[in-house]
């Protein structure tokens, strides 16, 4: 089983217009795929459309858009997370998409490349650290960070990166393909189940 790739998900968070993230996550999906442990999907949630009204109801079926994501990221191995820094928090399109699934992020491993002005986005990833671990996921220490985005085109109208995040880039995904290598196998010899039977159904 070890010799079979890694599935990477990178998911872009931030739906808003002329967003930074999209080129952000083409940079950090073309770095990936220079390794041969993974295969790399590029999920934009501003195209994914998933619903922001949700239903305590468990009868209710999920909505087409919730289910058609679904396959996607239950096949994932690793996650790497590219969000934005809103007022000192993450947006709420990431948050919404987070929500909608339960097990498919289960013990499985997240990274996050993140962006925005002084802080880089720093703010947003030490918050979403908290709601991925109540996800059951478990977040490498490592991430890429980008402060002050909007000065990150070159005079020629291209990204322009940075000999320091390529090495974060390097760093963050050698830990997810160690994280991710190592849950696989754990999920294989154990599927990972909640203890508390009433976990989500509230």
């Amino acid at each position: 089983m070890d010799d079979e790739r890694l599935r990477l998900v990178i998911l872009v968070g931030a739906a808003r217009e002329g967003r930074f993230g999209l080129a952000a996550a083409e940079w950090l999906a073309a770095r990936a795929r220079l390794r041969q442990e993974f295969e790399v999907d590029v999920i934009d949630l501003a195209t994914a459309w998933l619903p922001d009204l949700m239903t305590a109801d468990p009868a209710v079926p999920r909505p087409s858009a919730v289910r058609d994501l679904s396959p996607w990221l239950a096949a994932a191995d690793a996650f790497a997370v590219v969000t934005q820094e809103y007022r000192f928090g993450y947006p709420a399109s990431l948050k919404n998409a987070i929500d909608w699934y339960d097990s498919e992020w289960h013990a499985k491993p997240v990274g996050f490349l993140c962006y925005g002005g002084a802080s880089g986005g720093l703010c947003a990833v030490a918050q979403l650290r908290q709601v991925f671990a109540e996800s059951h996921a478990v977040t490498v220490p490592e991430a890429v960070s980008f402060h002050d985005c909007q000065e990150r085109w070159g005079p020629d109208g291209r990204f322009a990166d940075t000999e320091a995040c390529r090495a974060d880039a390097v760093a963050m995904l050698d830990r997810l393909g160690w994280w991710a290598r190592a849950l696989r196998r754990a999920r294989a010899c154990e599927p990972y189940g909640h203890p508390n039977p009433m976990y989500g159904k509230e």
